[in-house]
């Protein structure tokens, strides 16, 4: 049977196919259903073949050299690449070669069915998008006959996509035959045309869904007809050819069917518990359950690196989520049912915990990526070591108001927020163990530091060195999270909550400075942490109910979209997160923190080696020990880039508000090397906050406020407009000076 089959591939008539390419009745009982499929398969491929043969004899006929030009070209096209692989094909068989023939002896038809699967007919009608797509690339010809009759076919379809359309949009009810969508509201893949872009059919999901679940759910409140109506005539009026006008309508119906969601469906309550439970988790505003968060990631990589067992010492999603569930035992959050909406996603899989590195920029490095333009700058490996993402699972109909856009921004804010926690509390534990080691070497040397009187100033010099570092880092950091959760996110979020209520926002910003009179510190909002009981405060089902009582008008959900993305830009740019180079600036002054908090603790939490281990005393010619000697380098290069990277973040924190030039009295070198990072964000903070309409946003003056805020407090004691002498001996200090006047305190 397998020579017949391919005697009839190759052009020849056969008994098995009487007419056209159906299998003899006499024989189609013999087959496996599956057999005959491929059988007929092949022989519509053989038909096909030979009318093509048959057009072309035919048209090489008349004296005419075009025809004949065409003609001959197809045949010399089927020769090359049908006629060849039919006789390939048959050698293949004849070779008993193992990809057709099974255990060299038969072959099977679906193998056969295989090597002609590219010109095989199609397996049913065109979906409507790619149809549509067709006619029209069918109608751009410049016969304009054949254009017309394509624009009409086209034009024809459109309109039965667009009865669908309608269907969707308007009733949420999908077509038996043909759908757009898939009963979740996705849209089916082949169902839209091209022509139609992303936005609207993201719109089109978003409509569909919504009227499609509150049908469904038989919501008190149905769609208004009236509303329908004009949806309905909206939709009629364009096709999607017309891409501008067809992505119009498309939004206003959205923007129309918000509204109505906005005071029927999604409650303020709704609205004002989401937004709480986002900043209390994503932008620390429960600080009891950030920093057992952080710890419980902490104490899951100790375990996983101690860990003998090779499957054990993987951490997984799963196994972040069980600490996220750990973290908020005896806390406020264990009683949150909005905990179960986060979760942590690992995009670079499971990973095995490494030890902090202590290898560190040399000085070269750091002034070459300080002068480089700066790029965007990640902070979502900081808690893990590798890129850890917190997501926030949106339910209907709460995504009408968040988008996927605002959950990344929280994602960032949240691994910005986080890494600056984290490295905070390292600082603060190096600070405790060195405070315990000294106190404890204490009891045995008395008021110095042991050893001979080499050693001893040595030794000194080594402490005095390892306490400045880490007082400077802990002040910096200290002023830096303060300054992010004071000013910028307490602020932020009162000021938007206020928003919300309908109530007057001129004091909140000014509240924290203290020239907030107490008319205006009566109309802001209570300042402190987020709890469950603010939400109480609206238990109305709508948002024209819960503004009656305050007098203020209704607030339309294009009104909250814009609240809510300007609060949210408001929020980058105050804590810095709008300027790449700031950015650059504090992710190297956190690794440098997080460098020398692990290297206190590989020195057994302590500055100074212990009198009796090796190295620490001096020995033969040598005037101080070894170790020693080899402690205060790394210690010495550590302060040596801090003090660069403070310097450098200053300046340009300086720039991004003034934008003037650096003045005369200043280092010309690190002017220079700072010139080309600053151009880099030319921009600043005053177009990032930008003017809507030719109108400044309310508030745009308080936003650059808050990093004058953040200048104010890195030079509190002249820590940057007056430089201090550094701290090594080899650098001019004097040996007398006392550790009071190097803080800035005397």
């Amino acid at each position: 049977m397998i020579a017949e089959v391919l005697l009839v591939l190759a052009g020849h008539s056969s008994s098995l196919f009487p007419t056209d390419h159906t299998v003899h009745p006499a024989f189609a009982p013999l087959l496996h259903p599956g057999e005959e499929q491929c059988l007929e398969s092949l022989a519509q491929i053989a038909l096909r073949y030979r009318k093509v043969k048959r057009a072309c004899n035919t048209l090489a006929r008349p004296t005419s050299r075009y025809f004949s030009a065409l003609c001959a070209t197809l045949n010399q096209i089927l020769k090359e690449g049908y006629e060849v692989l039919v006789v390939e094909t048959e050698a293949k068989v004849l070779q008993r070669d193992s990809s057709l023939v099974a255990s060299g002896s038969f072959v099977p038809l679906s193998s056969l069915r295989a090597v002609f699967a590219e010109r095989a007919p199609g397996a049913g009608p065109l979906a409507p998008g790619p149809l549509i797509d067709l006619l029209l690339t069918r109608s751009q010809t410049g016969i304009h006959r054949v254009s017309t009759i394509y624009t009409r076919l086209s034009e024809a379809v459109q309109r039965v996509w667009i009865a669908q359309l309608q269907a969707l949009l308007i009733h949420g009810t999908l077509s038996l035959n043909d759908p757009l969508a898939d009963k979740k509201y996705a849209l089916l893949e082949g169902a839209v045309p091209s022509c139609v872009s992303a936005q609207s059919r993201d719109s089109i999901t978003y409509v569909g869904r919504a009227i499609g679940t509150v049908k469904a759910a038989k919501w008190e409140k149905q769609f208004p007809p009236d509303l329908a109506r004009e949806h309905t005539k909206l939709l009629s009026s364009v096709l999607p050819h017309d891409q501008y006008a067809f992505d119009r309508v498309i939004a206003d119906i959205r923007t129309a069917v918000s509204e109505w969601l906005w005071l029927n469906v999604l409650t303020h309550k709704d609205v004002d518990e989401a937004v709480e439970s986002l900043a209390n988790y994503f932008l620390l505003r429960n600080g009891e359950f950030a920093l057992s968060l952080i710890r419980e990631i902490e104490r899951l990589k100790l375990s996983r690196l101690t860990a003998r067992a090779v499957p054990s010492t993987m951490i997984r999603e799963q196994d972040l989520h069980l600490a996220l569930l750990r973290a908020s035992l005896g806390t406020t959050a264990q009683q949150d049912p909005s905990l179960a909406h986060l979760h942590f996603r690992m995009p670079a899989g499971p990973i095995r915990p490494l030890l902090p590195s202590l290898a560190g920029a040399a000085a070269k490095d750091l002034s070459s990526s300080l002068s480089q333009p700066a790029e965007a700058t990640s902070f979502d490996d900081f808690l893990l070591g590798t890129p850890l993402v917190l997501t926030y699972s949106v339910t209907w109909p709460l995504d009408l108001f968040l988008h996927a856009s605002d959950l990344q921004t929280y994602a960032v804010l949240f691994s910005y927020l986080s890494a600056l926690r984290k490295t905070h509390t390292r600082v603060h534990t190096c600070w405790t163990a060195l405070s315990n080691a000294q106190r404890a070497r204490r009891r045995w040397t008395g008021l110095g530091e042991g050893g001979t009187a080499e050693d001893l100033e040595a030794r000194k010099q080594l402490l005095r060195c390892g306490w400045g570092v880490v007082r400077e880092m802990n002040w910096f950091l200290d002023t830096l999270l303060g300054y992010v959760m004071t000013d910028v996110i307490d602020v932020e979020f009162r000021r938007m909550k206020a928003l919300l209520l309908g109530r007057p926002v001129g004091g909140i910003g000014r509240q924290m400075t203290g020239s907030g009179g107490p008319a205006e510190s009566a109309s802001n909002v209570h300042l402190g942490p987020s709890s469950k009981s603010t939400s109480s405060m609206h238990p109305a089902q709508s948002t024209s109910s819960n503004l009656a009582a305050s007098g203020a008008p209704p607030l339309d959900f294009t009104t909250l979209r814009n609240i809510h993305t300007t609060y949210l830009e408001r929020l980058l740019t105050g804590s810095l997160l709008s300027n790449p180079a700031l950015t650059n600036i504090i992710r190297m002054i956190l690794e440098v923190c997080e460098r020398f908090a692990a290297q206190v603790e590989r020195w057994g939490g302590d500055v100074l080696p212990a009198l009796l281990f090796e190295g620490s005393l001096a020995t033969g010619a040598q005037k101080v020990g070894e170790a020693v000697a080899e402690r205060y380098t790394i210690v010495g290069e550590i302060d040596e880039a801090l003090q660069t990277l403070l310097d450098a973040f200053y300046e340009q924190l300086s720039l991004s508000t003034t934008m003037q030039p650096f003045s005369a009295a200043a280092d010309a070198t690190k002017s220079a090397l700072l010139h080309n990072t600053s151009m880099a964000n030319t921009t600043g903070f005053h177009t990032f906050v930008r003017a809507r309409r030719g109108k400044r946003l309310e508030g745009d003056e308080e936003v650059r406020r808050h990093v004058e805020r953040l200048l104010l407090r890195l030079d509190f004691n002249g820590e940057f407009s007056h430089p201090r002498r550094k701290r090594r001996a080899g650098q001019g200090v004097p040996e007398s000076e006392d550790i009071l006047k190097q803080g800035g305190l005397a």
